[in-house]
C-alpha cells in the first residue's frame, strides 16, 4: 500500500518563492496533497500558492509554532514533508528522505542544511545554530548537525502525539527535544541550502528569536531533564555555600569564634536551597517518567509507516 503524503509548508509573506516551491514539489512529489498555511501574509502569498495549486488555509494566531500545530492537527496522511516557502531548500531531495524515513523505520528525519554559496546563510545564524545546537547535543546526549534546520519529514506517529507547545521558530527546537526525550528513532540527510531569491528576506532575528530558542532549550530541559536541571542548581548552589562557609569554618578552628554570624545565617540558607533544589529535581523526574509513558501509549496508537 502507497503511503499518503501531505507536504505541509508554513508562510508569512514569501510571494516572491511560495509559487516555484510548490511546482517544485509537485514535480518532485506528484502523489503528494500540498498545503500552505498563511499565517497573516501582507503579501501576493495566498494568490500565487492558489495559483500554484495549493491547498491554502490560514492560521490567525502569529509565529511558525503555531502554524505548525495547526498543520499537524488538521492534514491526515501517513507521511509529513514540511518546507519553508522560502526556496533555499533542495525539494528534489524530498523522496529520498521519505525513502530515508520508511527504509529505517524512523518517525523523524532532518534535512541538515550544507551551504550552496556563503549568502545562504548570515554569520549570526550560522554561529546561532552552532551553539544552540551543541547546548542541544550536550544536555539530551544525542549527535546531530543542524538542530534548526525547517526541512523535515515525519511519520503519523510523530506528528499526531507532538506536544506543540512553541510559538515562533523555537518550533524546531522542541521537535527535535521531543525525539531525544522520547527516544524515537531520527535521521539527518545532508541536503544543500540555497540563498533566498533576491528581494526576498528572512523572518528569524539572529538575537530576539536566538534568546527565545535559548528559553526554550532551558525549559524544554527543565520538563524533560528535571533531575538534571535542577541537580545543577544544586551543585551551583553548594558551590557558593562551600566557598562562603571556608573562612568561618577556618576562623571558628583558630579562635573558637564565629564572629561573622549573619554570613552563617546566610550560608545556612543556601546550603537547605541546595538541598530543597535536588529533593524538587526527583520528585519532577518521577513525574516526567510518568508523562512520558502517556506519551508513549498515545505514540503507539498509531501505526507505523508501511512499507511499499
Amino acid at each position: 500500500m502507497t503511503p499518503k503524503i501531505a507536504v505541509i509548508i508554513p508562510c508569512y509573506n514569501e510571494g516572491l518563492s511560495i509559487e516555484k516551491v510548490v511546482k517544485d514539489f509537485k514535480e518532485y512529489l506528484p502523489q503528494a496533497e500540498i498545503y500552505v498555511y498563511d499565517n497573516n501574509s501582507t503579501d501576493d502569498t495566498i494568490e500565487r500558492a492558489t495559483q500554484a495549486g495549493a491547498i491554502v488555509r490560514s492560521v490567525t494566531a502569529q509565529g511558525k509554532g503555531n502554524v505548525v500545530r495547526r498543520m499537524f492537527a488538521d492534514v491526515d496522511a501517513d507521511v509529513y514533508v514540511m518546507s519553508d516557502g522560502d526556496e533555499t531548500y533542495d525539494i528534489k531531495r524530498s523522496p529520498d528522505l521519505i525513502k530515508e524515513l520508511i527504509d529505517t523505520d524512523s518517525d523523524m528525519v532532518v534535512g541538515a542544511r550544507r551551504e550552496v554559496s556563503l549568502d545562504a546563510y548570515r554569520l549570526g545564524h550560522r554561529w546561532g545554530n552552532f551553539v544552540l545546537t551543541k547546548l542541544v547535543q550536550t544536555f539530551f546526549g544525542h549527535k546531530l548537525v543542524d538542530m534548526l534546520s525547517g526541512f523535515r519529514v515525519f511519520s503519523r506517529r510523530f506528528a499526531k502525539t507532538f506536544p506543540a507547545g512553541s510559538k515562533g521558530f523555537e518550533i524546531e527546537t522542541e521537535l527535535t527535544v521531543y525525539a531525544f526525550s522520547a527516544r524515537l528513532p531520527m535521521k539527518e540527510v545532508m541536503t544543500d541550502y540555497f540563498a533566498r531569491p533576491q528581494g526576498s528576506y528572512s523572518k528569524l532575528s539572529t538575537y530576539k528569536d536566538g534568546l527565545r530558542i535559548l528559553r526554550t532549550i532551558i525549559m524544554l530541559m527543565k520538563d524533560e531533564r528535571p533531575l538534571m536541571f535542577f541537580s545543577l542548581i544544586a551543585f551551583a548552589l553548594f558551590l557558593a555555600g562551600a566557598g562562603a562557609i571556608v573562612p568561618i569554618i577556618s576562623e571558628y578552628m583558630a579562635s573558637g569564634l564565629v564572629p561573622r554570624f549573619p554570613t552563617l545565617i546566610a550560608v545556612t540558607g543556601v546550603f537547605i536551597c541546595s538541598a530543597l533544589s535536588f529533593l524538587v529535581g526527583l520528585i519532577l523526574d518521577s513525574i516526567a517518567v510518568v508523562k512520558r509513558e502517556n506519551r508513549r501509549q498515545a505514540y503507539l496508537n498509531y501505526s507505523p509507516v508501511k512499507r511499499q
